[in-house]
């Protein structure tokens, strides 16, 4: 029987941090909690992921 291999990701950002305070509604916190259980990463790992996937999609438009 073949075992499949355990591969876990390097992080990618690493050295300095800056802690940033942002108010989020509660169900969407929740969300993030279920992503983080069902995934194995915290909360902030898990809002870092999403901000990044984010930011590199992120088109700028005109003002609305």
């Amino acid at each position: 029987m073949k075992q499949e291999k355990l591969i876990i990701p390097t992080k990618k950002y690493r050295g300095e941090t800056a802690v940033v305070s942002a108010r989020l509604p509660k169900t969407m916190v929740d969300e993030l909690d279920r992503t983080a259980d069902r995934t194995g990463y915290n909360r902030n790992e898990v809002i870092s992921i999403c901000l990044e996937y984010a930011l590199n999609h992120l088109e700028e438009g005109e003002e609305l």
